[in-house]
């Protein structure tokens, strides 16, 4: 844990735009339940109303209807097609209705038991990006429904009938800048981290705050230190313009007891310190940050890899878990590391180490980091290591079960050989600094890419599973004594949380993607799986390394929701 910092932090009004989107269409009746701080704090277990359903990104659902015993008969109960483009969504649940954002910020609200249309909200933009960008997922609030969008804007919806109700400009899309991931509301401010933070501007990443009832902005905090600021020494003498990365991609998370917001970091850009040209640590990247949500005060930080240099993401879900009575927080990056820091004050607590990655070495007592010799690229130089820049872990996120204190996490296991190459340092230039890359099975795999990772908070590896293709979704437990997850050869599980056993399993059109939740309709539970295609790495490297696996090239965006078979 480190000494406070003064972060740089602005105090800006919202900057309301004229709305480009489309009239709604017409809207059947919905009159749902205002979502106040009580009701995020302690959700009713028949809604799904935060990203992974709580604030303190659990991933959990108190509903048992679905168990063990019956799982083997859950059926399809409705599906509805989503928009093409990059599918990573998560639908919300309030009073029957669902929420769900499909690629380039299409919005619809259903009936959550029939799949029924109640209103949609199209999206419009100025140019052709972000008409297929994904988004993760909605933020809900008051009567609002919030969109962070891909050209780096929040807007709210009428929850009732999708029309907008403020449009805030956050940052200039021309530059690249643009949200993947929905908000998190914490004290009735919309708490959002901005990505596209590739090229080299003034700028620099930041988290910002906006009023939920009027969209004005009501603070912005730096995840970049700037120079002259505590921290800014640790880019060397690099211009703020070429301090790139420190993209916050991944939805944060709360806890209403300590007044506190955590956030991960993503990492320093160019990838590499040699195509950086400077080898600091680079605050705050690789990091997580505990944030005042009044003020953006950075009241902690905790930088996992100083100075990372192979594209090994920090940036993921941050789970709140108490452990022996000492308050947490955890979690998992790129490297299969299991981090555990006191949520209150920062201080590291533990660091559990999969065994997959052969970078660097982590102080069992400190924490500090240790590049291993050997590892650090050099521009030109071919280089191999594990993992690939896709990470064992990535955005597909784990989810925790209070029933058996562990973590279920889906992984892929690869490795890569690549070189990194110099990077031209002008204003609007600026890239990862890879030059070229191989794909490799790691050699621990057997010839799967995928495992599936029940893991203690202590550490404890309790049971894994294996397929040939990674495991493409986020993890969901429920208190049936069940994880759900799907993997990219279309197959959607549910395993026993304890033993690891498959219960249950149904192919989908195509990859099982995104964030599946489960929820409750009139005395009804409801799984609902979305599936589809893009998605980066972890789409394109079963394409090279498991050739025999196939899905359909393009198309197949869907929500596929079951239930168990209605009592006649």
């Amino acid at each position: 844990m480190k000494a406070i910092p003064t972060t740089h932090r602005f105090l800006l009004a919202a900057s309301l735009v004229v709305v480009f989107g489309t009239p709604p269409a017409a809207a059947q009746l919905v009159n749902v339940t205002p979502v106040t701080d009580a009701t995020l704090a302690n959700p009713p277990e028949t809604d799904w109303l935060h990203w992974r359903r709580t604030q303190d990104g659990w991933g959990y659902s108190p509903i048992d209807q679905i168990t063990r015993e019956n799982v083997g008969q859950l059926q399809l109960a409705w599906s509805w097609a989503l928009e093409p483009g990059v599918q990573q969504t998560t639908p919300l649940v309030r009073d029957g209705v669902m929420y769900v954002t499909s690629p380039g910020n299409v919005v619809h609200a259903l009936n959550a038991a029939t799949g029924d249309l109640l209103w949609e909200h199209r999206r419009q933009f100025e140019t052709t990006a972000g008409r297929q960008r994904q988004t993760r997922g909605l933020s809900m609030y008051g009567d609002k429904i919030f969109l962070n969008t891909a050209d780096a804007h929040v807007v709210a919806l009428d929850a009732n009938t999708g029309e907008v109700v403020w449009d805030a400009e956050v940052a200039d899309a021309a530059k690249g800048f643009r949200f993947t991931s929905g908000a998190i509301v914490a004290q009735g401010k919309v708490i959002s981290g901005i990505t596209g933070c590739l090229r080299f501007w003034d700028d620099g990443c930041f988290i910002t705050a906006h009023d939920s009832e009027t969209g004005q902005e009501l603070w912005r905090t730096s995840t970049v230190a700037r120079p002259g600021e505590p921290g800014g020494d640790t880019w060397g003498d690099l211009p703020m313009m070429l301090r790139a990365g420190g993209d916050a991609w991944i939805t944060g998370s709360y806890d209403a007891e300590l007044g506190l917001t955590y956030w991960g970091v993503a990492q320093a850009k160019p990838w590499s310190q040699a195509s950086r040209t400077t080898d600091g640590d680079a605050l705050y990247t690789s990091s997580t940050l505990a944030l005042d949500p009044e003020t953006g005060e950075m009241k902690w930080y905790y930088q996992h890899i100083p100075g990372e240099s192979h594209d090994m993401d920090e940036v993921f879900e941050r789970v709140l878990v108490d452990v022996d009575g000492r308050a947490s927080v955890f979690t998992m990056g790129k490297l299969g590391i299991l981090w555990q820091l006191d949520r209150a004050t920062g201080e590291f607590v533990r660091a559990t180490d999969l065994g997959y990655q052969d970078l660097l070495d982590v102080d069992p007592t400190t924490g500090r980091v240790a590049y291993r010799d050997g590892v650090m690229p050099q521009l030109g130089v071919e280089l191999e290591f594990c993992p690939s820049h896709s990470g064992f872990k990535s955005w597909r996120a784990m989810a925790y079960s209070p029933d058996t204190e562990a973590f279920y996490i889906p992984l892929t296991l690869n490795c890569q050989r690549s070189t990194y190459i110099e990077v031209e340092q002008i204003e609007g230039g600026g890239n990862g600094g890879l030059g070229r890359r191989e794909n490799l099975f790691h050699p621990a795999s057997g010839g799967n890419l995928g495992e599936f990772v029940a893991m203690s908070v202590t550490g404890e590896i309790l049971w894994s599973q294996r397929k040939r293709t990674p495991y493409n979704s986020a993890a969901l437990t429920t208190a049936g004594g069940l994880v759900f997850v799907g993997d990219w050869d279309r197959f959607v599980y549910a395993y026993d949380i304890e033993t690891g056993e498959s219960l249950w399993e149904t192919r989908l059109p195509t990859s099982a993607q995104g964030f599946p939740i489960t929820y409750s309709v009139a005395g009804r539970q409801y799984v609902a799986v979305p599936a589809g295609t893009g998605s980066g790495s972890w789409a394109t490297i079963p394409l090279q390394l498991t050739p025999e696996k196939r899905r359909p090239a393009s198309g197949g965006n869907g929500l596929f929701v079951f239930a168990l078979p209605e009592e006649s």
